[in-house]
């Protein structure tokens, strides 16, 4: 059932005993837990806390952790999934759940007292009735007692009697058989339409701002973790444009209100103190527009308009003609050859003051429209400016477990501490990193291009990463596939010469395990869709269901499956002819 009241029916609950809290892997999920995390803290709160990747995962770590726990946070994940039937919990164990994954399962949302939903139902969401989904099977008892009741009866007189009551009793059986038929079919047509699309909603991570705001624990840092998730949803096409400025809109009043006490309070303190001090009150957050160009304010100007997806797929940047492209804007811009392949930092105060003017105004004669959005910006003192992207290209670098060799778990948490500002190395060692895998995925995709490895198979385009190819065991991290797929399709359309199939999707895929022989598959909806919604959670599991492929769909996104490589080709056509 869904919450409507954070505080007395979720918070007041929680707070009095020890919680376990279940987290994703995915950058919104980590901020959401950040936030409760610090929440928890502050009113000494026992908790533990776990990340999870996958369903096996989830049941893994509950059995293990479900001993003197009675409350159950889950953090973007469990809300799409059956939890009762997966978990099998005892009764009187209650998960809280709070998931931008949907649809939300429909057990879940109709579950009266161990699943509780912490979100409220969004007007698109067409949630089906709770009498068009569950019947009262009391009915059909009391049938089968009446038509008992009737063969004990006996008498002569009486046989006249039973054979019309049991002729009017068939007749009822049969409409009720005909009107449960009727019930199944509108049933089994409102679950698929249901579960038809996967989506996202709001983001965890300012959902749970929300709740610090409502406690009273709100801060500057704790609204920037809440706007780094938010960013993460749109950077990556989780949401709408629209939503995403109702959002920034909202986040502006926060801003307004927390910095103006943060500055009142910086003043007072700087009456106090002969040395003014150079901690959080120095904090700040600001809003306005910026450019959509990846990590630009710590690399150089010219790898960061060649690697970023916008502005690679807007030029063209993987032919001979876009790298001539490249040339001319610099030109154009003033910008010399030598203050654009160094860093952004170094370069001419002059030339840092102008570039933003100057992107703006070349953006409609090279097309480059929608080069700008609304953004936010960290600053502290004179210290280096973070834009939000910047924390969501760290993290999604800093959790990648293959770049460096350490274990998924440890790579949570430390993309976990690289949100807190005494950890200031680990985001900018996420940033680097971050910077090597654009500058990899832009190299892949413009080789995949060159040798024709975005094939058209009919009602989609595919791409395989190739085991053995540089750096591809990379791509093994669905977040990371799921990027190289975004850019791939794009670059696909962009490389068209007419608007032919422009309309189509992407599945990308690539090994997960060459021991086991495994990889990973994800679907990407079609760029031209202005709600990115994805249909292959539904596809995947209707050709596991109509083939005897062993088809794992085991992550929370249900557009990531995961199969044996030699059964690969023949999921491939499988999918074809249910999409044709």
């Amino acid at each position: 059932m869904f919450v409507d009241d954070l505080l007395k029916g979720f918070y007041d609950v929680v707070s009095n005993n020890k919680i376990l809290i279940l987290v994703n892997y995915d950058v919104d999920a980590i901020c959401a837990a950040k936030i409760f995390q610090y929440i928890l803290r502050f009113d000494n709160v026992i908790y533990v806390l776990v990340p999870v990747k996958t369903t096996t995962e989830l049941k893994k770590v509950f059995k293990e952790q479900k001993a003197d726990v009675k409350h159950i946070v889950l953090i973007n994940c469990g809300g799409s999934l059956d939890i009762i039937d997966i978990l099998e919990p005892e009764e009187d164990i209650i998960f809280f759940v709070i998931d931008s994954h949907r649809p939300t399962d429909i057990c879940n949302v109709y579950s009266s007292s161990q699943i509780r939903i912490l979100a409220t139902p969004e007007k698109d969401e067409n949630i089906p009735k709770f009498d068009d989904i569950f019947i009262d099977e009391e009915s059909s008892e009391e049938e089968d007692s009446n038509s008992d009741d009737l063969n004990e009866d006996s008498g002569n007189d009486a046989i006249e009697k039973r054979q019309n009551k049991r002729r009017m009793l068939q007749q009822n059986a049969f409409i009720k058989r005909k009107e449960r038929r009727n019930w199944e079919e509108k049933r089994k047509k409102l679950l698929f339409d249901y579960t038809q699309f996967s989506y996202y909603g709001r983001s965890t991570a300012i959902f749970m701002y929300d709740l610090a705001w409502k406690l009273h624990r709100e801060s500057v840092d704790v609204l920037w973790w809440g706007i780094i998730g938010v960013t993460e949803q749109f950077i990556f096409g989780k949401t709408e444009n629209m939503l995403y400025l109702k959002e920034v809109e909202l986040i502006g009043d926060h801003i307004g209100r927390i910095c103006e006490s943060a500055v009142y309070h910086n003043e007072l303190n700087s009456l106090s103190q002969t040395v003014p001090s150079n901690d959080s009150s120095n904090l700040r957050i600001e809003s306005g527009k910026d450019l959509l160009l990846a990590l630009y304010r710590h690399w150089t100007i010219e790898s960061s308009l060649r690697y970023s997806m916008f502005t690679s797929v807007s030029l063209k940047l993987w032919t001979v003609k876009g790298e001539k492209r490249l040339k001319q804007i610099l030109a154009e811009m003033g910008l010399p050859l030598s203050e654009s392949r160094q860093m952004y930092r170094s370069m001419d105060l002059n030339l840092r003051k102008q570039f933003f003017g100057m992107m703006e105004k070349i953006s409609n004669t090279h097309n480059l429209l929608n080069l700008t959005y609304p953004s936010f910006i960290l600053h502290q003192g004179f210290k280096t400016r973070y834009q939000s992207a910047d924390y969501v290209y760290s993290m999604i670098a800093t959790l990648e477990s293959n770049i460096h060799g350490k274990s998924s778990t440890e790579c949570f948490y430390n993309t976990m501490d690289s949100l807190s500002r005494s950890k200031k190395n680990l985001l900018d060692e996420g940033i680097e990193r971050a910077k090597w895998i654009l500058t990899n995925m832009f190299r892949h995709i413009q080789a995949a291009l060159d040798m024709r490895q975005v094939i058209l198979a009919g009602p989609f385009y595919y791409l395989i990463v190739q085991e053995g190819t540089l750096n591809s065991q990379h791509y093994s991290d669905p977040q990371l596939l799921i990027m190289l797929a975004s850019f791939a399709l794009r670059a696909q359309v962009a490389s068209l010469h007419k608007n032919k199939n422009t309309h189509l999707p992407l599945i990308a895929s690539a090994v997960l395990d060459s021991d086991q022989d495994t990889c990973i598959i994800v679907g990407i909806p079609p760029i031209t869709e202005s709600l990115p919604r994805s249909f292959f959670g539904k596809a995947f599991e209707q050709v596991a269901n109509k083939t005897n492929i062993d088809i794992s769909l085991d992550y929370f996104d249900s557009s990531i499956a995961k199969m044996q490589i030699k059964d690969r080709p023949k999921f491939f056509d499988a999918l074809t002819a249910l999409l044709s």
